[in-house]
């Protein structure tokens, strides 16, 4: 435990826990947060991507999932599109995301609003229009459809390496990748606005080399206008390729530490708690409850991190890495094995974290001493916040360290 116990809850922590409970019972501010834990982990997201067939729509969706194009619930690549019946895909590890790989566009007499129809236009959240090459009229009447109906879209013009090699093999004094890929983008733009499509958000991707290019940036753009909750089931289900999304989803997960400290406070002061001297149980700990919960958070910023087996697999293939190689960096236990109420439990027991849970809530308590009237309660908000966090800060190094040489080039 290398954390500073000096800044084990920040300022900002401290405040909004202040303004949460302030000017309101305890009772209904925790049954506050508890409702504020449930309503995120069950917030449904559809995406619906859309465009001509072949414009690389289920190798996108499959790149944003974390899936291997011939994994079991992958989107199926290279086949001839036939069907007129949208295909869901549940994201791997939130399985209340879902990306919509709907019938292909730009048959002879498209018509944007019975497609729409078609396709149960109101249960999608927003649309990703692909295409290959320049936006052709069926896509500027759908975006236009679409705008008329209230919903966002956003243009993704797919396979830009192959575009880049194409403008170099037909120019002699080629420029450098940059400007090319402003002059694209400015192309496209420039193209959507003479068609009547005002302040059009265009990004230029390729699903074979997901780290360059304007991945991240439709990522950011995406998050930054949902709402609130959808936001958060968006960012933590984005892969890991990019050192700045790997830090967003630590501040998510940060912001949510109190509340399950929170949790598992009334979990012990509501349950039949047995003690701290009991072989089988961890001092100031539920052992049913809060090793439950501590399991379950620790397992979701694993997977969100990237830190499973089959994620770590996945980044890999994407870079041609050794998965061993990968597994090599990563340092945190927590990380590195199953985790498990046994492998917790150890941790709990081996690491002295009822003493650090101690200062946790005596740091707290100066703003919110309701926390202290909590009698065991008190002292396991401090030991849940704490592992919580200092396994958090583990967990987003090791990432950071993974993706680092996942990236690494051949000298």
């Amino acid at each position: 435990m290398d954390m500073d116990s000096k800044h084990l809850v920040s300022e900002n922590e401290l405040q909004e826990m202040k303004n949460f409970f302030e000017n309101r019972p305890f009772s209904e501010a925790v049954e506050s947060v508890k409702k504020c834990l449930e309503d995120i982990d069950q917030v449904p997201l559809n995406i619906a991507v859309t465009g001509e067939s072949g414009s690389g729509k289920s190798t996108f969706i499959n790149v944003i999932c974390g899936l291997n194009d011939e994994e079991e619930g992958s989107a199926k690549t290279g086949v001839v599109e036939t069907t007129m019946i949208p295909q869901p895909y549940v994201h791997p590890h939130h399985r209340n995301v879902r990306y919509w790989d709907l019938p292909g566009i730009g048959s002879p007499g498209f018509k944007p609003m019975d497609y729409l129809q078609l396709v149960n236009f109101n249960q999608y959240d927003f649309f990703l229009i692909i295409t290959t090459e320049r936006f052709r009229e069926c896509h500027i009447l759908l975006a236009q459809a679409i705008k008329s109906m209230g919903k966002k879209f956003f243009f993704l013009r797919s396979k830009i390496d192959s575009v880049i090699k194409a403008y170099r093999r037909r120019r002699t004094n080629c420029n450098k990748d940059e400007d090319l890929l402003k002059e694209i983008r400015e192309d496209c733009i420039n193209g959507l606005r003479t068609a009547g499509i005002e302040m059009p958000k265009v990004f230029l991707l390729s699903s074979l080399e997901p780290e360059k290019y304007d991945f991240y940036l439709l990522q950011k753009t995406i998050e930054d206008e949902l709402p609130s909750q959808k936001r958060h089931a968006f960012l933590l289900c984005q892969p890991n390729f990019f050192h700045q999304a790997l830090e967003q989803k630590r501040k998510a997960f940060l912001m949510q530490i109190w509340q399950w400290a929170i949790v598992s406070a009334m979990n012990v002061t509501t349950s039949q708690w047995t003690g701290a001297n009991s072989a089988s149980t961890v001092p100031y700990l539920s052992t049913n409850g809060d090793l439950t919960l501590l399991v379950n958070v620790l397992k979701e910023y694993k997977k969100a991190f990237g830190l499973d087996t089959r994620s770590l697999q996945t980044l890999a293939d994407t870079f041609g890495k050794d998965l061993e190689d990968l597994r090599s960096v990563i340092r945190t236990s927590m990380a590195a094995q199953e985790i498990t109420p046994e492998l917790v439990f150890h941790h709990l027991k081996s690491q002295g974290l009822t003493d650090m849970g101690r200062i946790v809530t005596a740091c707290v308590n100066q703003l919110i001493p309701q926390i202290s009237m909590l009698a065991s309660g008190g002292t396991a908000f401090g030991t849940t916040y704490w592992i919580l966090s200092s396994s958090l800060a583990n967990m987003a190094e090791d990432s950071a360290r993974v993706l680092s040489k996942a990236l690494e080039t051949s000298d």
